[in-house]
């Protein structure tokens, strides 16, 4: 649900951003601040640029409520001249009481390959933090896919796994980091 959340935030930003009419070679940016009925105020910022290096659509709000208690979103779309994509989408919201809960994706895909990234950090009143992450990357020249998860938390420090997988399926051995 939280993915599709944060797709569906991307995608609004991209077409929001399309709704631009920058010229070749050109940036547009729009900006909006306001006080909301929360007694807090809401700002939100769209740009994209388009050039010969390709282009790019960007966007963030952000929504405070008077009270200590804030909400930014973000996400941003770009596609390179050479075909290749991504989307990126990010949400985070912080608590009068100090807690922050934040949750964040990517998704890139080029001739190369694809990487799908997805995670989420907590922190509570206290200040203890947890964190995750799960990403799948994928070679376009051997179909070869390696899938990774991470996570934090006090109690159980970093913890890290990764498997790799041929085009068939078949687990293989990971490449090993230099």
């Amino acid at each position: 649900m939280k993915n599709r959340i944060l797709s569906l935030t991307a995608l609004g930003l991209a077409l929001v951003g399309a709704g631009f009419t920058a010229s070749f070679a050109e940036a547009a940016t729009r900006r909006v601040e306001h006080a909301n009925a929360q007694g807090g105020v809401t700002a939100t910022a769209v740009g994209v640029h388009q050039g010969a290096s390709g282009s790019a659509a960007r966007g963030r709000a952000v929504k405070t409520d008077g009270q200590g208690n804030a909400t930014v979103v973000s996400g941003a779309a770009v596609k390179g001249a050479n075909g290749a994509t991504a989307v990126r989408a990010g949400k985070t919201t912080v608590a009068a009481d100090g807690s922050a809960q934040h949750q964040s994706g990517i998704s890139a895909q080029s001739a190369k390959g694809s990487v799908q990234s997805s995670g989420s950090a907590s922190r509570d009143a206290a200040g203890n933090v947890t964190q995750a992450r799960s990403s799948t990357v994928t070679s376009a020249a051997t179909g070869d896919t390696m899938k990774t998860n991470s996570s934090f938390s006090k109690d159980t420090g970093l913890t890290r796994s990764a498997s790799c997988f041929d085009a068939g399926g078949a687990s293989i051995a990971c490449p090993t980091r230099p």
